[in-house]
């Protein structure tokens, strides 16, 4: 196995169980979010219009994007703290709906997968449907919208109403942008996270990786 897809709506669970799942199995791991941000936020220190998609894309060209050891560099320098701002966040819907944009990063992490030898989970929201339809085990991730929301608040400490209203924003977003929309991969196999601790969810599909042949459609 060379990929392993994991996507689904924010709050899902996709980033603790894919770094768990790499670090059980050993593998390298993969956030594509994080290139989004930090393209979101040289968009940001740059003053330019977020909706405009020539100029945007121009500037995304430009970038120097590198992710290792989980950090993520813009330019050189780490912004592994900054692309998680709320001013971030806020904004990389907008950046993200490019598709100018999507096609310069799905090159710069189809290149980064090509560049490391061996295994690696990458995680996303259109990971097993557009940047790597081809992965040999596709996961998508699912929860309640309630459970995603208290998930999400318990990170950032935003009131529970605050939180739940932008994953609702987000999951619009990126559900309707022409451009790659968020969607399950029709391969892709349901995991619902939202009664499941992260070490029940990793050892689950871990047997999937283990016995393939026997892996059902969905599992919940």
């Amino acid at each position: 196995m060379k990929v392993l897809a994991v996507d689904g709506p924010g709050g899902a669970g996709k980033s603790s169980v894919s770094r768990a799942l790499a670090s059980r199995l050993g593998w390298l791991h993969l956030d594509t979010g994080a290139f989004y941000r930090a393209a979101t936020l040289a968009v940001l220190r740059a003053k330019a219009n977020p909706d405009d998609a020539a100029g945007v894309s121009e500037l995304v060209e430009r970038l120097k994007l590198r992710q290792e050891g989980g950090s993520m560099f813009l330019d050189g320098v780490d912004v592994s703290d900054e692309i998680r701002t709320k001013e971030v966040t806020a904004t990389v819907s907008l950046v993200s709906a490019h598709p100018e944009v999507r096609r310069i990063l799905v090159r710069h992490q189809r290149q980064w997968v090509a560049g490391h030898p061996g295994a690696v989970v990458v995680e996303g929201r259109d990971i097993g449907s557009v940047v790597f339809p081809d992965a040999d085990l596709k996961i998508w991730l699912v929860a309640s919208s309630a459970e995603r929301a208290r998930r999400r608040a318990a990170e950032t400490g935003e009131p529970f109403s605050v939180v739940a209203a932008d994953l609702a924003r987000r999951d619009g977003a990126d559900s309707t942008r022409r451009a790659s929309p968020q969607k399950p991969a029709p391969d892709a196999i349901w995991v619902d996270t939202t009664s499941l601790a992260i070490d029940t969810v990793v050892e689950r599909i871990v047997s999937m990786i283990e016995s393939p042949s026997g892996v059902p459609p969905h599992l919940g």
